[in-house]
């Protein structure tokens, strides 16, 4: 009977110290939930109740499904609201609304005038309020939405942009803000770096518009150009010019064109796309003449362009990116830039197409397989003028169509590097080497003639075995084409900027030469 009794009361001290246990442990989990976000005690709303809030605020309907599907990971607890009222995340979301211009935004947030009441009147709103915190998780995705992506997927196709978007959520990036408010001002995650610098300079070009921006600088028809020594009113009108944009450190109001300016005249061509010289044209200032409003909107539809951009892109281990309205090509290797080029893009009837793909092969003494527009449209009139023509053309009859045999008449060049597409668009060699030392590039049939092949494929191949320069040069100039499929496939990404922010913090504007600027200047200073 000792022996039992003992066991038995040995059984009950367990089974009481076990319940006390769960019972300290259930009030210490209580008690944390409810010190950490307090209002998870106010779950006394459904998706019903959101669901009618989106009937009495129409504006804000496009964002229905994003809510519910925030509240339904929140278990439709409260967000924005803490035991002292309306949040700190909240307010930091109403200053960021509150400065959309800062963000190059041209629109109006939808009820704005509720906004500014709930702002004003923080002690009528410090109870728990499920239409007030709805209107917050929406003005949210109204603000990340605008601020991240940018116009709609279809809008940006619509402006032949075919690079594919990212598709964002916003759900689970409101999580790490709420845990850490502060994450709203280092927004880098969800944009590139570009959209940040060119951020910097509307803020500089809007000041420079407060102060009054530049004067109009009149053209003298009679003088074509102005060159060290020459003395000239336009050259103190010019001085004054770059002066007001920051560009020319002081001004002397000197009308004596002196080598200080000269050197301004060179670095401004440069950052316009021009060739480095020192001598003034009608042409060069055309430009100085642009109007700093018209830069300011520049700027902007440059950085929705930026928000089109997924962020994993510029932290690719390898990528090639080519800048149409620039006639640029860089070649990147983590991060750093380690080739560039200039390039010879499509003429204005053969636009080269915006979107991206993987390089798969170069192709060494390449034939031209001659399109069907090209054969049509300028090889058989050729060869009705000329029963010569193929021949002096080093062209031949293939496969029911022409092509030109491998060498150094080759339109191809010597080299070739391939990225299957839609479009039919690749880089390559050319003979017709001077037409890189021209301003505008715009010369091709659509694909992207480059300056520096032989480079291009060398720093490609630097680290694969099978070549070496010396082999690389040779290939080129076999005359016997031969391909070479890449161990690692580089993402090639061509894109159109006119506006871009180089590493010294300079920004470059460069001509709209497809007239592409105009029609998402129009989509968005509409809204």
């Amino acid at each position: 009977m000792k022996i039992r009794f003992s066991i038995y009361f040995i059984f009950l001290t367990i089974v009481i110290s076990v319940c006390f246990s769960c019972k300290n442990t259930t009030e210490e989990k209580f008690l944390v939930q409810t010190t950490t976000n307090p209002a998870q005690q106010f779950s006394d709303f459904d998706s019903i109740q959101v669901k009618a809030f989106f009937k009495n605020y129409p504006l804000l309907k496009k964002y229905e499904a994003d809510v519910q599907k925030l509240y339904k990971e929140h278990h439709y607890n409260y967000i924005w609201f803490d035991l002292k009222g309306i949040n700190e995340f909240a307010n930091l979301l109403y200053d960021k609304i509150n400065n959309l211009d800062e963000e190059g935004l041209q629109i109006s947030v939808p009820y704005k005038d509720i906004l500014e009441e709930i702002r004003n009147n923080t002690n009528k709103y410090k109870g728990f309020n499920i239409e007030t915190e709805l209107l917050y998780s929406s003005w949210y995705m109204f603000y990340a939405s605008n601020v991240y992506h940018g116009l709609d997927s279809k809008k940006s196709i619509e402006m032949e942009w075919y690079i594919p978007r990212k598709k964002l959520t916003y759900v689970s990036y409101l999580d790490s803000l709420l845990a850490n408010p502060s994450l709203i001002n280092k927004e880098e995650k969800k944009l590139i770096g570009q959209y940040f610098l060119l951020k910097k300079a509307l803020q500089n070009y809007r000041q420079i518009q407060k102060e009054g921006g530049w004067s109009n600088i009149p053209i003298d028809t009679t003088v074509k150009t102005y060159k060290i020594g020459d003395s000239s009113k336009v050259i103190t009108q010019i001085r004054a010019r770059l002066f007001a944009s920051g560009d020319l450190k002081s001004d002397s109001k000197s009308p004596v064109y002196d080598k200080e300016l000269a050197n301004t005249i060179v670095n401004y061509k440069l950052t316009r796309g021009m060739l480095a010289s020192s001598i003034i044209t009608n042409t060069l200032i055309k430009d100085l003449n642009i109007p700093v409003s018209e830069r300011i909107k520049t700027i902007i539809i440059n950085m929705e362009r930026c928000r089109w951009v997924s962020s994993d892109i510029p932290k690719s281990k390898e990528l090639i990116a080519i800048n149409i309205p620039s006639f640029q090509l860089a070649y990147y290797k983590n991060q750093e830039v380690v080739l560039r080029s200039k390039v010879v893009v499509g003429k204005t009837m053969n636009k080269t197409v915006i979107f991206s793909s993987p390089m798969k092969y170069i192709v060494f003494s390449p034939y031209w397989n001659v399109p069907n527009s090209i054969l049509k449209n300028e090889i058989l009139p050729g060869i009705e003028q000329n029963k010569n023509y193929l021949e002096e053309h080093d062209m031949e009859w293939y496969d029911n169509g022409v092509r030109q045999r491998p060498g150094p008449k080759n339109s191809l060049g010597l080299i070739k590097f391939l990225f299957p597409n839609s479009n039919n668009i690749y880089l390559h060699d050319t003979p017709s080497k001077n037409l890189f030392e021209r301003e505008t590039r715009a010369f091709s049939h659509g694909c992207i003639r480059v300056a520096k092949p032989k480079e291009l494929a060398i720093e490609i191949l630097k680290d694969d075995p099978n070549w070496n320069p010396e082999k690389i040069e040779e290939a080129m100039n076999s005359g016997k084409e031969s391909w070479y499929t890449l161990k690692n496939k580089i993402p090639v990404y061509i894109a159109y900027f006119t506006a871009w922010v180089d590493n010294d913090g300079l920004i470059h504007f460069y001509n709209d030469i497809y007239n592409r600027d105009e029609a998402l200047t129009n989509l968005l200073f509409k809204q």
